[in-house]
């Protein structure tokens, strides 16, 4: 999980909301075309491309807005955009497991979920060299072990992509100053695409050779 770091809304999104008057108050089910867009392409760039929870290449036809706290809370306004993210997953393919906001689906709990939005969640898990996840903290940090078991973060898919990105950065045959030069270009984020995949990973597993 990478930090999110939030900007201002969309000038789209802004100026649909403004449109309210005594006839007509916009809602999250209204919200479609090149507002909704706006929206999405706005927090898959806040996000560097990757997913707010476990770190994949968003695609465009392969991920949803996701409302952190549930849109399902009467308490919330489901077009703060303060509260909004994008997630992998859209349309699930047949056998493909549910991860992510998917599985997260309505369940919230501010002791228990790791927010994205908060700058320590990158150091609240940790990865092995098969990509395995856990806690960093082990049994002492109940919301890391919560949020990894809710949002499906421990899946052999995940555990297995994880580990295909870790793979080359093991090859016995890169010296100290190649490892160097790989690490430090997988974590330096392109100006187009964003962060790598499971940038976290690689950065707990290996930043120390660029420090």
């Amino acid at each position: 999980m990478k930090h999110t770091i939030k900007g201002e809304e969309p000038e789209l999104l802004t100026a649909w909301k403004a449109l309210a008057n005594d006839d007509w108050q916009p809602t999250y089910d209204e919200l479609s075309g090149k507002e909704k867009r706006a929206v999405k392409q706005t927090l898959m760039r806040e996000q560097g491309g990757i997913c707010c929870y476990c770190e994949r290449r968003l695609m465009e036809g392969d991920s949803h807005i996701e409302h952190f706290q549930p849109q399902s809370d009467e308490r919330i306004d489901p077009l703060d955009f303060s509260n909004l993210l994008c997630s992998c997953q859209n349309q699930l393919a047949k056998g493909e497991p549910r991860h992510c906001g998917n599985l997260k689906g309505d369940w919230f709990d501010a002791e228990l979920l790791v927010s994205p939005f908060t700058p320590a969640c990158e150091t609240r898990f940790s990865y092995n060299g098969d990509g395995h996840i856990s806690s960093s903290a082990g049994e002492q940090d109940m919301a890391a072990k919560e949020t990894i078991k809710r949002l499906g973060l421990d899946l052999p898919k995940l555990n297995s992509l994880r580990a295909a990105a870790i793979e080359p950065f093991l090859d016995a045959d890169l010296s100290e100053d190649d490892l160097q030069l790989f690490v430090a270009g997988y974590l330096r984020a392109d100006e187009e695409k964003g962060y790598s995949e499971f940038w976290t990973t690689i950065n707990m597993l290996f930043g120390h050779y660029v420090i």
